[in-house]
C-alpha cells in the first residue's frame, strides 16, 4: 500500500494577513446583518398600524428569506421605521424628565430663588442667572 506524504505547515488561526482581513470583515458583516434584523423584528411589534397576520407574514418571511426579506423590510418600511424609532426615544426623554422634576421636588419659582441666591453671593453672572431662569420657566 503506497501512502502520500502530504505535509501541511500550520501557521495558526491565521494563516496570512488576507485571512485575518476576511475573518473581520465577515465577523463585521455577520453583524451588522444581527442589528439590522433585531432592528427590523423591535419595529415590528412596536408598529400599532400594522395588524397581526401582517406582521407574521413578514417574520415568516423573516426566516425563511432573511436578506432579501430585511432589503425590502428596509426599503419599504425604511422611513416609518425611522418615525417610530424617533417617537420611542422622545417618550423615554419625556418619561425621564418627568421623573428627575418629580424626583428633585423643586419649583420653578424655587429654582429662581436659588439662582438668585448664587446671583447675589457672585457665584454666577447674570447671563447665566438668565440662563437657570429661562430654563426652571420652560
Amino acid at each position: 500500500m503506497r501512502f502520500i506524504d502530504a505535509t501541511v505547515e500550520y501557521h495558526g488561526f491565521w494563516g496570512s494577513l488576507g485571512d485575518l482581513i476576511w475573518w473581520f470583515l465577515t465577523f463585521f458583516i455577520f453583524f451588522a446583518y444581527l442589528m439590522a434584523l433585531f432592528s427590523v423584528i423591535s419595529d415590528l411589534f412596536r408598529d400599532r398600524e400594522l395588524n397581526g397576520w401582517l406582521k407574521a407574514i413578514w417574520v415568516v418571511f423573516l426566516v425563511f428569506v432573511p436578506f432579501l426579506t430585511l432589503l425590502v423590510y428596509l426599503i419599504a418600511r425604511g422611513p416609518g421605521m425611522a418615525r417610530r424609532s424617533a417617537a420611542q426615544a422622545q417618550q423615554f426623554q419625556d418619561a425621564q424628565d418627568a421623573y428627575i422634576k418629580s424626583v428633585t421636588g423643586t419649583s420653578p419659582t424655587d429654582q429662581i430663588a436659588q439662582a438668585k441666591s448664587l446671583l447675589d453671593a457672585g457665584a454666577i453672572s447674570q447671563a447665566e442667572f438668565d440662563a437657570l431662569k429661562a430654563k426652571a420657566l420652560s
